[in-house]
């Protein structure tokens, strides 16, 4: 069973592709214009052992708003598409990232009942060029698209960038967990209603 997925999406605001492999190694190639969300997605490539691929060319010369929160929206249909109805999946995961000083939980549910809980807060507004505040969008627009309800609790933690980077690699480590094949749902939805 082939569990790929690629997704294009083309607006005034954005021209995005991306294409997955749930099976993967882990490997990514990742150009959204933005150096440190680059570094957070092959983070979660890696870590989640997804192979992504995931080109945007967004209106950075007004913000990077569009472009991060689009990204979100394309990787998460896309992950959903390779999902195909989330059919013997584990579809729970969870994980504890630490990261020198910062300790990050994040608990997903895919159960196509989107939601996300943010408990994260940043002492700056900046890591790099990048705003500290886009980092909620990037993780909402991911969960609605996904169909997730995703849970993202900073645990302690005061650096920017450690903060930013354990949530990405708690979400890539849960959702690694979630995505697995279960042979004990003998290929049916995990869910009581027989569907998700």
């Amino acid at each position: 069973m082939s569990r790929k997925a690629e997704v294009v999406r083309n607006t005034k605001e954005t021209q995005i592709r991306v294409a997955v492999d749930l099976d993967g190694t882990g490997v990514s190639k990742v150009t959204t214009g933005i150096g440190f969300f680059d570094h957070m997605l092959d983070s979660f490539a890696r870590h989640g052992g997804i192979d992504i691929e995931v080109e945007t060319k967004g209106d950075l010369h007004i913000d990077m708003h569009h472009t991060v929160e689009d990204t979100g929206i394309v990787l998460g249909q896309a992950i959903k598409d390779a999902l195909d109805g989330f059919k013997g999946i584990r579809r729970f995961g969870h994980a504890y990232i630490p990261m020198d000083e910062t300790l990050s939980r994040c608990a997903i549910d895919l159960s196509n009942r989107p939601y996300l809980i943010w408990n994260v807060e940043f002492r700056t507004p900046k890591v790099g060029d990048m705003d500290t505040e886009l980092f909620k969008e990037f993780h909402h627009a991911f969960a609605m698209n996904l169909g997730a309800c995703v849970h993202l609790d900073l645990l302690r933690g005061t650096n920017s960038h450690h903060i930013a980077e354990s949530g990405f690699k708690a979400l890539a480590r849960a959702l690694r967990q979630a995505v697995e094949l279960d042979p004990k749902t003998h290929g049916h939805a995990p869910s009581t209603k027989g569907v998700l």
